[in-house]
């Protein structure tokens, strides 16, 4: 009975899936038949009232008040209406990251997109060693490795696919045309990027997730699970370790920046200390979401500890 009742659980999820899957694609096909800026405005809209009204609010507005104990209930409200609206754009931006990003290293001028450190990645493009670039759900953050790309630095990126499989689907072949390569999160995947760095590729990693079994770690003042990937490889392999965020600016505009490489913890070896790299990832995390907290995703169970 029991193995009965998995079958049919496994199928009804299957099909709860598929509906939301092909709602969310024709959604997004619409959307495509509108000019870009005038898609992400009726999304945004759509979202700030949508939002409020889903459970996970609840979990962002407990996540805010806990980060921000000094901020009112208006204000918190405010910040969460923001972080809606932020995802919901980048939701829309899948289906136009053709037509959005427009940098061009050789323009007199800025477009919609612009970048910070231009010149840092055409250095790291001529070193012939391997590099690590960390970054945040911040902004657009599937900018980063197109930008990355533009330089002729091609990027390995991990990235953890939506648990609908046909979203993820969709997801995994917009990226694939528009920038390196992919790396789903999963088991395998470590030695996958170790392979890419020993050949002296560079990787991407996405650090601001919880990870059950991971470091512990404080973010925000509070406790919570960090992979212990990234400073790991750079551990084992020596790799210089660089941040990397985008943030959204008036008007539908973007900045991508990219910074100097970290000081990384040493322990008394002389190797990069796991537990206090994992640490200083979460400083730099909180610090680019203290400058913008709308922009990130406060609905995430970030720390959710087992």
């Amino acid at each position: 009975m029991k193995r009965f009742l998995r079958k049919i659980g496994r199928r009804l999820r299957g099909v709860d899936h598929w509906l939301t899957g092909q709602l969310s694609l024709a959604t997004l096909r619409l959307l495509r038949l509108l000019p870009p800026d005038k898609a992400l405005d009726v999304a945004e809209r759509v979202a700030r009232k949508i939002g409020p009204k889903v459970s996970r609010h609840r979990v962002a507005i407990d996540n805010l008040r806990r980060a921000y104990p000094e901020k009112s209930p208006a204000e918190l409200e405010a910040i969460a209406s923001d972080m809606w609206a932020n995802m919901a754009r980048l939701a829309v931006e899948y289906v136009f990251l053709d037509k959005l990003f427009d940098y061009d290293p050789d323009a007199p001028a800025p477009g919609r997109v612009e970048v910070s450190g231009a010149e840092l990645f055409r250095r790291l493009r001529e070193e012939k060693r391997p590099h690590i670039f960390f970054t945040a759900h911040l902004g657009n953050f599937e900018f980063l490795p197109i930008a990355a790309a533009t330089f002729g630095l091609e990027v390995t990126s991990l990235f953890r696919p939506p648990n609908n499989p046909y979203i993820a689907d969709y997801i995994h072949k917009t990226r694939r045309s528009a920038m390196g390569g992919l790396l789903p999160s999963r088991a395998g995947a470590a030695l996958q990027l170790a392979r890419v760095l020993e050949e002296g590729g560079n990787i991407g990693a996405l650090v601001d997730q919880k990870f059950m079994g991971g470091v512990r770690t404080r973010f925000f003042g509070r406790e919570c699970n960090t992979s212990p990937l990234v400073p790991k490889l750079a551990r084992h392999y020596e790799c210089d370790v660089y941040p990397a965020r985008c943030v959204r600016l008036p008007g539908g505009r973007f900045r991508l920046e990219i910074s100097e490489r970290l000081d990384l913890p040493r322990d008394e070896t002389g190797a990069v200390h796991v537990e206090r790299t994992a640490q200083l990832l979460n400083d730099v995390v909180e610090a680019w979401v203290r400058e913008d907290p709308g922009q990130w995703m406060w609905f995430h169970k970030r720390w959710q500890i087992r």
